[in-house]
């Protein structure tokens, strides 16, 4: 490999220090404009970039935060007084990182609803601009659905493959990749479905990721926990999902991988946290060999966007429910969260 190893090893263990996880701040323009209408905020340039400032100046956030993930907006975006978003950053301590996949398009040979993550044309390019913007750790999401006859055998195959020719080219560049397969939680499966459905996956990804030769120790995985279907009536406890999720990467994930951070994947604030929590509590009973942290997106964002409501005034509240909702999850994941 042309990069250093070490280098990308090292990256890859701040990115999971103890008691500090990833703020996921990539949204595309689409979708931040859903979360901007929901504080009826037009979805300008400015309003996008005044939130995320708001986030990345909360001031004592770098000691819950570890890394950010960028959307190419973003990272090439200055703060209201000029500042490179990028800098802002690093001068706390925080690591940039860039979303680079082009977003899930339906799966030509798939079942009906089944999608494949596109962007590898031009990648190799993209990743060289985006390291000498400052970037040093990159993420790349596959979507994998359960229905009646989904996922197919293709579906898995094809977005792993995806995934580690993403991550190849991520090391290449001198980029941690973050791999990001998410099993979704809608439907009504059960517990048991949703934990087959995520074994059979990071299965295939890490025997993809094998065949095309990244280098575990210099990469990080962000998988979905094991949960019920949304749409299950009685929804598995906390304790139910930590064991099966530590199970699951018990059989599948590389030791010399630095850690796990877990996505939120719509759950609720509370949700994201208690699971969290009793994942920190098994993964410790366990002696697992992984950090297990988080990258969360909405789990983080949902009280400080509803407290800034777009006004300039809100700033230092919606700041002050931004630093709480990271300092609540960075206890669940060092296992000492508590609802007192």
């Amino acid at each position: 490999m042309a990069n250093n190893r070490t280098e990308l090893a090292a990256t890859a263990i701040a990115l999971v220090a103890p008691a500090k996880g990833i703020l996921a701040a990539d949204e595309s323009t689409g979708t931040i404009a859903k979360r901007l209408e929901s504080i009826n905020v037009e979805n300008t340039e400015a309003a996008r970039r005044a939130y995320r400032e708001m986030l990345f100046r909360t001031e004592g956030v770098a000691n819950y935060v570890s890394g950010v993930i960028l959307f190419d907006e973003t990272l090439r975006q200055t703060a209201a007084d000029e500042t490179p978003m990028v800098k802002l950053l690093t001068d706390q301590g925080m690591i940039p990182g860039i979303k680079v996949d082009a977003g899930a398009k339906p799966l030509a040979g798939g079942a009906t609803g089944e999608l494949v993550t596109e962007g590898l044309d031009g990648l190799r390019e993209r990743l060289a601009e985006y390291r000498k913007i400052g970037a040093r750790f990159a993420k790349w999401r596959a979507v994998i659905a359960i229905g009646a006859d989904m996922p197919t055998p293709t579906c898995i195959d094809v977005n792993a493959h995806a995934l580690a020719r993403y991550a190849s080219l991520c090391q290449e560049a001198g980029l941690v990749p973050i791999v990001e397969p998410e099993v979704l939680m809608e439907g009504g499966h059960s517990i048991q479905v949703a934990e087959d459905v995520t074994e059979a996956t990071l299965r295939e990804v890490f025997r993809q990721l094998a065949a095309q030769n990244v280098d575990p120790k210099g990469m990080l995985l962000k998988p979905n926990m094991v949960v019920s279907g949304y749409d299950q009536s009685e929804r598995a406890k906390a304790t139910e999902v930590a064991e099966r999720t530590v199970r699951v990467f018990q059989n599948t994930v590389p030791a010399s991988m630095p850690g796990i951070v877990f996505l939120s994947g719509g759950q609720n604030d509370e949700d994201a946290v208690m699971n969290l929590q009793a994942i920190a509590e098994r993964g410790a009973t366990s002696k697992v060999p992984w950090q297990l942290s988080y990258s969360y997106g909405r789990g983080l964002q949902a009280a400080p966007l509803k407290a800034w409501g777009g006004k300039p005034e809100n700033v230092s509240v919606a700041q002050a429910a931004f630093l709480e909702r990271c300092r609540l999850t960075s206890a669940a994941r060092e296992g000492t969260y508590s609802t007192n």
